[in-house]
């Protein structure tokens, strides 16, 4: 295997979770009588840029296909924090109705619907049919397609003042097609933000359940700075958010716009360099610690079992999927099932474990002890959405980044 981005050969190991299934690949009932694709899950460093990545092992034409069923707007929270983004775009960079917002990787309309709101014109990019056809009925301007330099060239070299792309840049194989193509599609004096989980904060808080295959890189300032610059864009700002566990949104441009580099660069920078991101040392030993997380977990079934208590989970998320996998869990003995709110999900099966995934009305008639929160992102939201489960003494536990039991 050779880096996505420089082509060193990659050779030291960060993590290896085995083998499963793409974990946004939900079953229907008729496929629980066929056998699934399972695609080793071995993350690799590479000691030249620094580049943390799988191997394309499942082609993204596969994984982002018309099934796709994550949809962004099922998450208060991060409706808010949309909202929250465009506000301040809108402002800081004097947006207008004579500007073009495009968002790549717009999934279902969740943000661009807070441009259109404000009157600026909007174009989203989704290669999932089936959520960018839900923002085309929203009224949002949506391309169904991949983005890359080829697509920028073809239909808007130099016309987007304002390039969004929050948690698509760890989704693309192809990290250097995908990055020139910003750049050719970027007005001269044009921004670029991208958001993605910070891979300090992986290592930090053992976020190893953010690890699965449609994200191809986990990224940090100083890989994302080298490949930024060898397709002539510069990083001029950076914030650190709580998204996700811990984000970095970058603000880019091109190398000859002269905005002034604001000191968050030089700063989460120099954070990085002084927890050792760009030497092998902070990458070793994370096998041992995610492997403690997956005996705990297992431990915590198994006597829950014992006990003849009742442990269902919520939020059939990739998160999960990626710890169940990993933790070699299967079928309903261990955990009955998994509450979603998105009906997209609902009335299917989670990949590989195959645990039913249910409304939250199967949350009142089985009144579980235990309720296992998978997105740990999300665990204000779910507490505070689930409170009425106080009334019959259920618990709620999550294992990331550590085991807790939460009320």
């Amino acid at each position: 295997m050779f880096c996505r981005h420089c082509q060193r050969e990659l050779k030291q190991i960060f993590c290896d979770l085995h083998t499963c299934p793409p974990s946004n690949a939900m079953l229907h009932e008729s496929d629980l009588f066929t056998s699934e694709k399972y695609f080793p899950l071995m993350v690799f460093v590479c000691e030249n840029c620094w580049l943390v990545q799988v191997e394309e092992l499942e082609k993204a034409e596969d994984i982002f296909d018309s099934d796709y069923t994550y949809f962004s707007s099922y998450s208060k929270t991060w409706l808010l924090h949309a909202k929250q983004y465009a506000d301040l775009m809108h402002e800081r960079f004097t947006l207008s109705n004579n500007s073009l917002v495009m968002e790549i990787a717009s999934n279902d309309g969740y943000l661009l619907q807070y441009f259109n709101e404000k009157g600026i014109p909007v174009v989203g990019i989704e290669p999932s049919a089936n959520t960018a056809e839900v923002a085309i009925k929203k009224g949002i301007n949506t391309i169904i397609d991949f983005f890359g330099s080829e697509f920028a060239r073809k239909n808007f070299q130099g016309k987007a003042d304002l390039i969004v792309g929050n948690n698509v840049l760890a989704h693309v194989p192809d990290i250097n097609d995908f990055v020139s193509g910003v750049k050719v599609a970027l007005k001269l004096n044009g921004v670029s933000t991208f958001e993605f989980p910070h891979i300090l904060s992986l290592i930090n808080q053992n976020q190893f359940d953010t690890i699965y295959h449609e994200h191809f890189s986990y990224l940090s300032l100083i890989s994302v700075k080298k490949i930024f610059e060898a397709w002539g864009l510069e990083i001029f700002d950076v914030e650190e958010l709580s998204t996700h566990g811990g984000s970095l949104r970058i603000y880019a441009q091109h190398s000859a716009c002269g905005r002034r580099i604001e000191n968050s660069v030089h700063e989460v920078l120099q954070k990085e360099y002084d927890f050792g991101l760009a030497t092998l040392a902070p990458y070793m030993g994370f096998q041992t610690r995610i492997e403690k997380i997956k005996y705990e977990f297992l431990d915590f079934l198994l006597n829950t079992k014992k006990q003849n208590k009742v442990v269902v989970g919520y939020g059939a998320a990739a998160k999960g999927n990626t710890l169940l996998n990993f933790a070699g869990v299967k079928g309903t003995d261990l955990i009955k099932f998994v509450v979603d709110a998105s009906p997209h999900k609902q009335d299917r099966f989670l990949p590989g474990s195959r645990i039913p995934v249910v409304a939250e009305t199967e949350l009142m008639q089985s009144k579980p002890d235990y309720i296992i929160i998978f997105p740990w992102n999300l665990t204000e939201e779910i507490m505070d959405q689930l409170s009425y489960v106080d009334e019959w003494g259920a618990k709620f536990v999550r294992f990331i980044p550590k085991f807790e039991k939460l009320n």
